[in-house]
């Protein structure tokens, strides 16, 4: 699946989609729509081709989440350094001096943690692998 993956990226952009939030009063289609995204605990990290049908998706749980796309130098890390636990999902620790100000409620835009990063996911990503 990985090789797959790297071959995709040549011809699309990757998504990474971290798990931000917990299980606790979350609504049940919403609860699925993140096990189809292989999202079933905080702080995982996963890796998809940007295409109509993931964002459809990241957008039904976008409250839950927070995502944006990653360069090849950043996958070759997360090969390198995360701890793998299926093709294209990660375990990651908690993010190095948390997620934001204003914490796991509010959107990035807003100083929060939730939403969409761009390449700002990046950072995000290199602090939750030095640990």
């Amino acid at each position: 699946m990985v090789n797959k993956i790297k071959q995709k990226e040549e011809e699309t952009e990757l998504l990474a989609i971290i798990r931000v939030r917990g299980r606790v009063g979350v609504r049940r289609d919403i609860e699925e729509t993140l096990k189809r995204l292989k999202l079933t605990k905080p702080n995982h990290l996963v890796i998809y081709p940007k295409e109509d049908s993931i964002l459809g998706m990241i957008k039904k749980v976008n409250s839950y989440i927070t995502w944006g796309e990653i360069d090849k130098r950043t996958l070759e890390l997360l090969d390198n350094r995360a701890t793998k636990e299926t093709e294209n999902l990660y375990r990651l620790s908690p993010p190095k001096r948390g997620w934001g100000r204003k914490g796991i409620k509010y959107s990035y835009k807003e100083g929060g943690a939730i939403g969409y990063r761009g390449k700002e996911i990046i950072y995000l990503i290199e602090r939750m692998l030095n640990r």
